[in-house]
């Protein structure tokens, strides 16, 4: 069996520092839509839509909206990983470092 290295993630979660709920309610999404073209497409021309990048992505956990971004993206681009961070930080957005287990096989 072989070792995986489980990349980090940062999980941006949809309640400011003082517990208040972010606004607009479709913030993760938006949010994900902006940086949807940092990922793969196999479709292209009128055939193609839209996909969440897998760098930064929607996530429910509870009843709390999240955006779950990899830190991968830091080495594909930087100025992007910051924005996404920077985003989280400027709207007072609690921000936790942490990684998704997979589920077992």
């Amino acid at each position: 069996m072989t070792d995986q290295v489980t990349a980090r993630e940062y999980f941006i979660q949809g309640i400011t520092r003082d517990g208040k709920k972010f606004r607009p309610s479709d913030w993760a999404e938006r949010l994900c839509g902006v940086m949807s073209c940092f990922g793969r497409s196999s479709a292209a021309g009128p055939h193609a839509h839209m996909q969440y990048s897998p760098y930064v992505r929607p996530m429910q956990v509870g009843d709390v909206k999240c955006v779950v971004v990899d830190e991968r993206l830091r080495q594909i681009e930087p100025m992007a990983f910051d924005f996404v961070l920077n985003f989280a930080r400027d709207n007072d957005l609690q921000l936790t470092e942490a990684c998704t287990i997979p589920d077992p096989a």
